[in-house]
């Protein structure tokens, strides 16, 4: 099944508009790829260029008023939620030491002067001193371990360091998927600003972004998981990833300080080969008709990516719950490059 909403090239203010049976825009070729099921159990294709959303369908179980479990696309947030701390003046900046403000849970296990070291830098970058790794069962700050305990800070402050860890001339250490640390940079926020991170987030992102629905995960002892699952609607992440596209603007009000906004979507670190990685945020090169397009994007199990084209002017949302699956990723990916980004680069509207 598949849902349009009334669209014409309105900005994204946005409170909802009524269904109708088509949009004025369409992806060709897009409907029947989702139907033959080429691109399983995607909810909802969005494209916002030059500030207004051009084209918004929904299929399957999707719909405007769902909340897409975006599952590791809430890290992105938690950078967002960093760059405005540094922007309020509650964070000096990204080098920040990660441990000085989590003074209640002192002493910490396993503490040392490379722990101490650790910065809100080599959090977001995912390049920390940490023995933290979730594509490794046997690491000590394996996700699933973090699951298993009732006070995650506790257990995250707790964590044992990398025996070979090593900064490069870069000043970072070697790149390692690590959910723990996202949760971390939330706890650190939430301290410094003396407010709790979620709330912080919804009076300082949301609020301006005229986010009012979304639902947030918890630790069993009620601590805001940063790392994952924070449930958005899909127009929702059109705003946030347009915000981005547009340096930390929004409706022409800087909501994030640009300059953190450029450096968040630097390229770092490199992630699994072929990616780039920067603060909490990925980067892909992607295949287009106008040649390689630099995307940066919030990524999430099940194949949900939330990316910014800024050479194209463009921002796209692409949900889905194929979790689990081997080569999630890479059909979103085709997706993009198949049927979206020729359109992008005709000028879509």
């Amino acid at each position: 099944m598949r849902i349009c909403s009334c669209i014409s090239a309105i900005v994204l203010a946005l409170t909802a508009v009524p269904a109708c049976a088509g949009s004025p825009n369409e992806v060709p070729g897009l409907a029947d790829a989702i139907a033959k099921g080429e691109f399983p159990k995607t909810t909802s294709v969005l494209v916002v260029q030059k500030g207004a959303l051009t084209y918004e369908s929904y299929f399957g179980a999707g719909s405007p008023e769902l909340l897409n479990n975006t599952r590791s696309a809430t890290k992105s947030i938690t950078a967002l939620a960093v760059g405005r701390a540094i922007g309020d003046g509650a964070i000096p900046s990204v080098e920040a030491p990660a441990f000085a403000p989590i003074k209640d849970k002192s002493p910490f296990a396993n503490d040392s002067p490379l722990k101490q070291a650790v910065t809100l830098r080599d959090l977001m970058t995912m390049s920390s001193a940490l023995a933290c790794n979730d594509d490794d069962d046997k690491s000590p700050g394996n996700e699933d371990r973090m699951h298993e305990q009732q006070d995650w800070t506790r257990w995250a402050v707790d964590l044992p360091t990398r025996a070979d860890y090593k900064r490069d001339e870069s000043g970072l250490g070697s790149w390692a998927y690590c959910t723990a640390g996202a949760f971390l940079a939330g706890q650190i926020v939430q301290r410094v600003v003396a407010e709790p991170i979620d709330r912080y987030i919804e009076r300082t992102l949301f609020k301006p972004l005229e986010i009012t629905r979304f639902n947030w995960q918890r630790s069993p002892t009620g601590e805001v998981m940063t790392g994952g699952g924070l449930e958005l609607a899909s127009r929702d992440l059109g705003k946030i990833a347009w915000m981005v596209t547009d340096h930390g603007r929004w409706h022409g009000k800087q909501i994030l300080p640009a300059w953190f906004v450029d450096d968040m979507t630097t390229a770092h670190r490199t992630a699994y080969g072929d990616h780039g990685y920067g603060y909490f945020y990925w980067q892909f090169d992607y295949q287009s008709p106008c040649g390689k397009q630099s995307g940066w994007y919030m990524a999430g199990n099940g194949g949900n990516a939330i990316v910014s084209f800024r050479d194209l002017n463009a921002a796209v949302v692409v949900t889905r719950q194929e979790y689990n699956t081997r080569g999630m990723h890479q059909r979103t990916q085709n997706l993009l490059e198949r049927l979206v980004l020729p359109l992008l680069c005709a000028g879509f509207r």
